[in-house]
């Protein structure tokens, strides 16, 4: 596993089967903002397995967290799942079928699983497209000093005159 990381982003979702379709949504998502929608499928599915694992070894009645991080690093992306589960001396990273993974006991509680996979040939992480943000002002007007921000009046114009016009 490469230790120099180009880019990174996690998802943290509750431990229920649902964390498994959502991972799959994040990874898309992501994938797509760099620009390696092609590995969706490899991607997705080693995701969908680590995040299985996790969900099959949860109580229902009391789920914990899961979170899912894709990082870039190296020539490869990996795809990590830490839990909070009471970790057990015999736990061992789920296997993905044709893939390097392995577990890390973490401090405390919980464990982080991960799944190597190479990027296309000849991408390295800090080749792959980062996606480009513009930065934004706020949206809410400035004050100043001294003075607390009140609503915005043409909103509670807009609530009050909904609120009339409700039936009720």
């Amino acid at each position: 596993m490469n230790s120099q990381t180009a880019q990174v982003d996690d998802l943290r979702l509750v431990a229920l089967q649902s964390a498994v379709n959502c991972t799959d949504l994040f990874v898309r998502f992501q994938l797509t903002e760099w620009s390696l929608l092609d590995m969706f499928d490899d991607v997705a599915a080693a995701a969908r397995e680590l995040v299985q694992a996790v969900v099959d070894k949860t109580a229902a009645d009391a789920p914990g967290f899961v979170t899912v991080r894709l990082r870039l690093s190296g020539d490869c992306l990996l795809v990590e799942v830490e839990d909070d589960q009471v970790a057990r001396a015999h736990d061992e990273a789920p296997v993905v079928r044709g893939r390097q993974t392995g577990s890390v006991p973490l401090e405390g509680r919980g464990k982080l699983v991960w799944c190597e996979l190479p990027l296309p040939p000849g991408m390295t992480a800090e080749r792959v497209r980062l996606p480009r943000r513009d930065q934004r002002r706020s949206q809410v007007p400035e004050h100043p000093d001294g003075e607390a921000p009140g609503p915005d009046p043409e909103l509670v114009d807009r609530v009050l005159v909904g609120l009339q016009r409700r039936e009720w």
